[in-house]
């Protein structure tokens, strides 16, 4: 069975953009299962109903469980293999002596769920975890960049990191949300406005971006115009 397992970042941008909605078409047309973990499921909806600012963002997604658009995975592997993960990725880089803090333990559970179903990609915006796997030197870069200081780097621990996500593959809601464009699926917010679905594709891919998806300004100019022409 086709799989995606969303790490918890993605969703939220969905709630807080008014897009939840899409995850129902977007997994007819995908046609498999669409699957968050307990620490995930933890993140989105269990902490947020104790707080008032963010509890109808979780009764939301609450609803995507009922409604068996989003399901819960949790089994002996994921409860065993993301610990290990979680301290495999945070031995790889250490600065003034120190190990760097760099993944959490939800992003984790995603991947060792993705491992375990041999999923056909995590989503995942958090931009620290998607270059671990696609490019870990990039993450050297950014600490560098970010520290000031010299960063050691356990090539053991990043081996081994590799070598088990080495067949993840990755998406971002930005890549949800342009094939939710492509096929139609918000057709509805097309104005009478000069360039709408102009300013539509604009209006969704900056909503993502501000709300933690990792794009570039240049990659949203660049997507808008691929899709206009």
């Amino acid at each position: 069975m086709k799989s995606l397992i969303f790490d918890a970042g993605p969703i939220i941008s969905f709630a807080t953009n008014n897009l939840l909605w899409i995850l129902e078409p977007l997994k007819k047309k995908f046609n498999g299962k669409f699957y968050i973990t307990e620490a995930v499921k933890y993140e989105l909806i269990d902490k947020p109903l104790e707080t008032k600012k963010f509890k109808f963002e979780a009764i939301q997604v609450e609803r995507l469980l009922e409604d068996k658009v989003l399901e819960v995975i949790n089994n002996n592997f994921i409860t065993e293999k993301s610990p290990w993960l979680l301290e495999t990725a945070n031995q790889v880089f250490k600065a003034y002596n120190n190990h760097i803090k760099i993944v959490h333990y939800a992003e984790m559970s995603v991947i060792a769920a993705a491992i375990n179903l041999n999923s056909d990609a995590i989503v995942i915006d958090e931009k620290t975890t998607r270059f671990m796997i696609e490019n870990p030197k990039m993450v050297l870069e950014i600490l560098k960049r970010t520290l000031h200081t010299p960063i050691s780097v356990n090539e053991s621990s990043l081996k081994e990191f590799e070598n088990i996500v080495k067949n993840i593959k990755t998406l971002r809601s930005i890549e949800l949300v342009i094939i939710a464009y492509e096929n139609g699926f918000l057709n509805n917010y097309v104005t009478q406005i000069p360039n709408a679905r102009r300013n539509l594709l604009e209006s969704l891919l900056w909503g993502l971006k501000l709300n933690g998806c990792a794009v570039s300004e240049d990659e949203i100019g660049q997507i808008v115009k691929m899709e206009m022409n």
